[in-house]
């Protein structure tokens, strides 16, 4: 097995459904994952993501719907039959088999030759630096390293399909960290398609090409990493993907009026509304001091609104040390707000008074529902106006 002797295969899923009695874990999912590319599925507990791979897995059978690999409808095909790769969280090694035996398994079932079977299987723990660990018994070796074993396995016998169901869930985030490196340079060699599951945001944000964010057994956006934090299509994806702020109000008349008086433009329809800005797009002064610049980094904004910024009045409640940065809490009358800020950049200290602000084009309105009437706005793209750019 050597790099980019493998092609990836490319997925659609078509309408996929799946029902327990009258309720729905998956409901109407259409995707398309291109060859080679790494997609994960995000969300979070019950979201629907596991039973979607699941589906694709062939261990779930769909309600309704198609799966189609390089244009084959495989959504009857037995699990065995249809040639995929998997890497579960729980490892799933044989514990009285050595790492070398554990590795050649799916070689064996194939029935290829004894010879070439541990020739194929030294090739594949190469690939994830485990060569000189091949006599060893999994109980011999550590979390990590029985999960690269547990990859190894899944790539000996060149799938073109790999499907990863929360692999680096139960490890500690050091090793976490140092096996999804491994895993993103197995990805770039290999040009396998990947189809990852994941609760974790910065996981996924981390690994992926593309990112398909779940809610509820739909998906709720599909996009670059950067796509999903810059122009996040609904409230949902803006609150679940990374830390942001939410300042709660209306919009009338085309502008956003938070409780405390805050003033932005919206593109959205007059009715309750939250602002959702960023902690990285929020700078703070000493309450008095000139204003400042604020941040004008989003890509995604109002149009012609670069140089209106929102000011916001409150008094600092914590600090937290990280490093190369801070995290800071802001008591305000819209709420609590957060920003991060430099170790080197002077700050007021706790309890100080701070004025805060940031870009209108920095920051994103959705509409909310309306508690005294139950009544509610779509949950669309609302980042004003709307662009094809912001409905991925």
């Amino acid at each position: 097995m050597t790099p980019t002797t493998t092609s990836g295969a490319d997925l659609r899923l078509s309408g996929l459904v799946k029902r327990y009695g009258g309720t729905a874990a998956v409901e109407n999912v259409d995707l398309e994952v291109a060859s080679g590319e790494f997609l994960t599925l995000l969300g979070p507990s019950g979201s629907g993501k596991t039973t979607t791979l699941s589906m694709i897995a062939g261990f779930t059978e769909p309600s309704g719907g198609s799966v189609v690999i390089d244009g084959q409808e495989i959504t009857a095909v037995p699990p065995h039959k249809r040639g995929l790769g998997m890497v579960f969280q729980n490892y799933s090694l044989f514990p009285h088999l050595s790492v070398r035996e554990n590795v050649e398994f799916p070689l064996r079932q194939r029935g290829v030759a004894k010879a070439e079977r541990a020739r194929r299987a030294m090739e594949a723990l190469e690939l994830v630096e485990l060569q000189g660990r091949a006599n060893a018994k999994p109980s011999q070796l550590s979390g990590g390293q029985q999960q690269r074993v547990a990859l190894a396995r899944a790539l000996v016998f060149e799938p073109r399909l790999l499907l990863m169901d929360e692999p680096f869930g139960a490890l500690d985030r050091a090793l976490r960290e140092r096996l999804q490196v491994e895993l993103r340079r197995l990805h770039h060699e290999l040009g396998i398609t990947v189809v990852f599951v994941t609760h974790d945001q910065e996981e996924a944000l981390t690994l992926s090409d593309r990112i398909a964010v779940f809610n509820e057994g739909r998906i709720e956006q599909v996009g670059t990493p950067e796509e999903l934090y810059e122009r996040p299509a609904t409230l949902f994806v803006a609150r679940f993907i990374g830390e942001s702020n939410a300042l709660h109000g209306t919009v009338a008349d085309g502008s956003f009026v938070s409780h405390s008086g805050v003033r932005l433009p919206a593109g959205i329809a007059d009715g309750p509304a939250v602002a959702i800005v960023r902690p990285e797009r929020v700078r703070a002064r000493a309450a008095g001091d000139p204003a400042g610049e604020a941040s004008a980094a989003g890509s995604a904004g109002f149009a012609g609104t670069e140089s209106v910024t929102a000011d916001l009045d409150g008094r600092i409640d914590d600090v937290t040390y990280l490093g190369a940065q801070r995290r800071v809490e802001v008591a305000t009358d819209d709420g609590p707000v957060i920003l991060r800020s430099g170790t080197d950049i002077a700050m007021p200290g706790i309890g100080q008074p701070v004025r805060l602000s940031w870009a209108a084009v920095d920051t994103a309105i959705f509409p909310t529902r309306d508690e005294a009437t139950g009544t509610s706005n779509p949950w669309t793209a609302t980042l004003a106006p709307p662009t094809s750019s912001s409905r991925s």
